[in-house]
Order: structure tokens, then sequence, then C-alpha cells
């Protein structure tokens, strides 16, 4: 269950955690060696959604920086299942059922004078979202578009319908030089999907 953990962070040295999906202990410690070698203090815990392989290490990052993870509402039934579906999939680990802050589409996440913008893009699972940086020229995809192809929608909360059309209305907008940075695999851009996405051409 690879996943893409991403650390976004200024020339400040502030910095959001993006999906903390670190299982291991290794894991863990390469993420949080990371930020100690960048000198760098986590401001935010962000989810783009709640799927077991993107929550593994939820539960330390809330614990080891003290911060509360933001999510849309709509993905805190996802949240509740981690145990229940870590045993499903012989993974146990130790879940995050503490209080979460609230996301909705539009919002803005002010790390610095740097901005990244909510979008809501549901689908893959029925909260996600995605994180926007105008500045960057870069969204922060989750689960939603890939690298020539699309997230998954046979988990609970799926509809391929609804994420063919995030899709369409929340990430195609975007200009073609837009970096998205996906929750698997390696990045891509909005033009290359829009011309080369065998699910949406």
């Amino acid at each position: 269950m690879a996943e893409n953990t991403y650390v976004v962070y200024n020339e400040n040295k502030e910095a959001c955690i993006i999906d903390p999906g670190c299982f291991s202990s290794a894991e863990k410690q390469d993420l949080d060696g990371f930020l100690q070698r960048n000198g760098l203090s986590v401001k935010y815990l962000l989810l783009t959604h709640a799927h077991l392989d993107h929550v593994f290490g939820l539960k330390w990052a809330v614990e080891k920086y003290g911060l509360i993870p933001y999510m849309h509402p709509s993905e805190l039934p996802v949240l509740q299942r981690g145990a229940q579906m870590g045993l499903m999939y012989g993974l146990p680990f130790d879940a995050y059922n503490g209080p979460t802050a609230d996301i909705a589409d539009g919002d803005l996440i002010q790390l610095g004078n740097d901005q990244l913008e909510v979008i809501f893009a549901p689908g893959h699972s029925p909260g996600h979202v995605c994180f926007y940086c105008k500045a960057e020229k870069a969204v922060l995809g989750g689960d939603v578009l890939f690298n020539g192809s699309i997230g998954r929608t046979d988990l609970p909360g799926g509809d391929f319908n609804r994420l063919i059309q995030s899709i369409r209305s929340k990430l195609f907008v975007l200009p073609d030089e837009i970096t998205v940075y996906s929750g698997h695999g390696p990045e891509t851009t909005i033009g290359s999907e829009k011309k080369f996405n065998p699910f949406l051409t």
C-alpha cells in the first residue's frame, strides 16, 4: 500500500504534512528526519481523504506535532472505519479517532504568505479534496487523478461518474501547465492528462 506523503513548506520553514501514510517506524523516522534536517515547523496536518494508506501515520503525526488534522466533514465516516478496514486488509494499526477540523471547497490554508486552496473533488471517496497552490503552479491531488489513470471507485463511498465529473469540472479547468502531485505514482500535468489519459480523452 505505498502512497505519497507530501511536505509542503515555505522560505520561513513553515510546513504542512499532507496524507501521513507512514506505516512503519522507519517510515515515521524518515518523515520526521526530513523535517528536522530542514528545520521545519509543522503548522498543519492535511488530508486529501481518509483511506487507510493515507492515514496510517495520522495518530502518530497528531501526537508528534500537536496538531488537529484538517479534512472535509464528508470524509469522517471513512476515517472512523480505519481500524476495522485495517483488520480486513491484515494491516492492523493504531487508528486516529480524535477531533478533526473541517475544510470545504474554496477554503484557503494560509502558510505564511502562501496559500493552498481547497478543491472539493469527490468520487474516489465521498469527502475527497485537493490542495491547489496557484503561485507554485501545483495541485496536490490525492487519489483523484494519476499519471495515465484515475482513482479507484470500488471502495465504500466511491462513485465513478462523480469522480469523472470532479476531474472535468474541478481539475481540468486549471491551466495545462499545472503539475499534479498524486497520492500514488509519479507526477503529471493537467495538460498531459487532458491529452493522454485513457479515462478522460
